[in-house]
């Protein structure tokens, strides 16, 4: 395996020509996006990464990634789009606890 994948219809494709794979990454950036979400000035990110990163184990295609805030760069990666939503979720849900926690977050107390 070649280690480059590309999207079909959504699916993780392996992609052995390197110059195919090169012009799809270029033109593909709406479609390599599987979500994004603000907390607050904070952003999660979720992209499919097009390399695999699994390093010869397990093929990690997909990264959820911290722009900011308590966990700026917390990264995970995973081996499928359904992996990466739920990843996604659970990292804005770590984002949302850590910003309810600091000094000064409104709680909805009094």
């Amino acid at each position: 395996m070649s280690g480059k994948y590309i999207l079909v219809d959504g699916e993780p494709v392996a992609e052995p020509d390197l110059l195919k794979w090169g012009r799809w990454f270029e033109q593909a950036d709406n479609e390599r996006r599987v979500a994004e979400t603000f907390v607050g000035d904070v952003r999660i990110s979720t992209v499919f990464l097009g390399l695999d990163h699994g390093w010869g184990k397990e093929r990690l295609l997909f990264e959820t990634m911290v722009f900011g805030g308590a966990h700026d760069q917390y990264q995970d990666r995973y081996p499928s789009r359904d992996e990466a939503v739920a990843g996604h979720q659970q990292v804005v849900e770590m984002v949302e606890d850590a910003s309810s926690a600091e000094p000064g977050a409104d709680t909805g107390g009094e």
